[in-house]
């Protein structure tokens, strides 16, 4: 039973590690506007400009945001000649390393809780 203990913290730790810069770039007010945009948005991707739009934020402030998302693995990109579009895919990002993560906490508090 300890061991399992040990065991489920060593991973979440380790989770923590791997996730930090993801839940950095999710944990910004408007980072999570712009995740909302992109959540509504088809698969195929959206521009800079109808982001701005739809956020009411200025295209470099979409652009910057974008940026952080895409370096922290949340969001991709794909070229188009010359235009950029933005989109999120779970199998392509860090959306499974952050739900895996969750669970593994879940489950540690309900080990301790004893539910």
């Amino acid at each position: 039973m300890e061991k399992d203990c040990k065991q489920r913290l060593e991973e979440i730790t380790q989770g923590f590690q791997e996730c930090r810069k993801a839940f950095t770039a999710i944990g910004d007010e408007t980072r999570q506007l712009i995740l909302l945009v992109l959540l509504q948005s088809d698969l195929d991707g959206i521009r800079v400009g109808e982001i701005a739009a739809k956020t009411h934020l200025t295209r470099p402030s979409v652009s910057h945001h974008l940026q952080i998302l895409k370096e922290a693995g949340i969001i991709n990109m794909r070229k188009e000649g010359t235009k950029n579009y933005y989109y999120i895919r779970a199998d392509e990002t860090q959306w499974k390393k952050l739900a895996d993560l969750m669970k593994l906490v879940y489950e540690g508090i309900i080990h301790i809780d004893g539910v």
